[in-house]
């Protein structure tokens, strides 16, 4: 790779590094975003299964921050919010945390090191994520006696949800990037 190539490829990261105090306090946002929205959906009596309010921010972690990022939100958001509020229910939070795990992790290896456009890691992601959820509803229960309606009710309300993220968050992730890299090269000059 000439030094040419390396310069551009620098100046326009597909995501950014999750070290410092800046993107820690950034991670930590995101992270409280995926805990508040859903509780302020709830509290206005938002459709929560047809928006998937936590869902964005792990996703976005993933597709700002990388697979460390990604993993990070998508791990502690389902914790700390059931800590917080009891939601969600104790029956669904192993699924629920599985499936955001899997949400963060898959778009941040894929936009960090498969080089995969933001648009595609996010839709794998997103299956990615459903697939582990049902398996591990299937595993550790939860859907109770009635599998496929449970299922039916789980999945499809959050289908515009999920094609709504999978639209909108790479813009997000490209707009947070470049600003992030503005404020970086500003510091240097």
């Amino acid at each position: 790779m000439s030094n040419h190539e390396a310069s551009a490829l620098s100046l326009h990261p597909r995501t950014l590094s999750l070290s410092g105090a800046r993107a820690m306090g950034f991670e930590s946002f995101l992270i409280a975003l995926a805990v508040v929205l859903p509780v302020v959906a709830h509290l206005v009596g938002a459709p929560v299964r047809y928006l998937l309010p936590m869902h964005w921010p792990v996703i976005l972690a993933g597709l700002v921050y990388g697979w460390r990022g990604g993993a990070l939100t998508g791990l502690l958001a389902p914790v700390v919010s059931y800590g917080l509020s009891g939601y969600p229910l104790p029956h669904i939070l192993p699924s629920m945390t599985f499936e955001l795990l899997t949400y963060g992790l898959v778009a941040g290896i894929l936009r960090e090191r498969l080089s995969l456009n933001a648009f595609l890691s996010a839709g794998i992601a997103l299956i990615a994520g459903r697939i582990v959820f049902v398996l591990s509803v299937l595993v550790f229960g939860g859907a109770g006696t009635g599998t496929i309606q449970y299922f039916q009710s789980a999945l499809t309300p959050g289908l515009v949800g999920a094609l709504c993220q999978a639209v909108a968050l790479p813009f997000v992730a490209s707009w947070w990037i470049k600003q992030e890299q503005t404020y970086k090269n500003g510091k240097k000059g």
